[in-house]
């Protein structure tokens, strides 16, 4: 299993460090889009992704039209505040690609119009513009793994100086 997730244009580069530590915990693949508004030795995106960015499966494109040369047949899933469908209510393919706009503006019409059917918003309440692109790509992501049964990724967790009592691990068991 492989996810994708696209970030079209992105222009923070503290969003994007956080993306692809995420992207790193999770063996998600991340494909970045040209023009991006800051450069990939940043210090924000280092600091941000810390030392995980040398692990990180990162593909970076000229443009949008370059993105889909080079992915022909992509299971796109475009998330944006102006789709008609929650995030919840579509199926993820093993190897989907979760498409993000840049923060200032999101993803262009054009590309939303094409095909309605796979744009999805995160539902929130009132006249709220957006979520921050670090936490929307986390939102994304997850639903995802968790439609693909968190496939490979480890489920249990361990105290580092204690142990979990008996009874704890009882009702953890796999």
């Amino acid at each position: 299993m492989a996810l994708n997730i696209v970030l079209l244009e992105p222009e923070i580069p503290a969003n994007t460090g956080n993306i692809g530590r995420t992207c790193v915990a999770t063996g998600t693949r991340l494909h970045l889009i040209d023009p991006l508004g800051f450069k990939l030795n940043d210090k924000m995106l280092k600091r941000a992704g810390m030392d995980y960015w040398s692990q990180l499966d990162v593909t970076r494109y000229d443009d949008w039209e370059d993105f889909l040369e080079r992915n022909p047949g992509a299971h796109l899933h475009y998330f944006t505040t102006k789709a008609r469908y929650a995030h919840t209510q579509v199926s993820y393919e093993e190897d989907a690609y979760l498409v993000f706009g840049k923060e200032s503006a999101g993803i262009p019409e054009e590309i939303l119009a094409k095909d309605p059917e796979r744009c999805v918003r995160i539902p929130m309440i009132g006249e709220t513009r957006s979520l921050n692109l670090g936490n929307s790509v986390a939102i994304g992501l997850y639903e995802a793994l968790r439609q693909n049964d968190f496939e490979g990724m480890k489920m249990r967790g361990q105290l580092h100086h204690l142990k979990w009592s008996a009874d704890v691990m009882e009702k953890t068991k796999d």
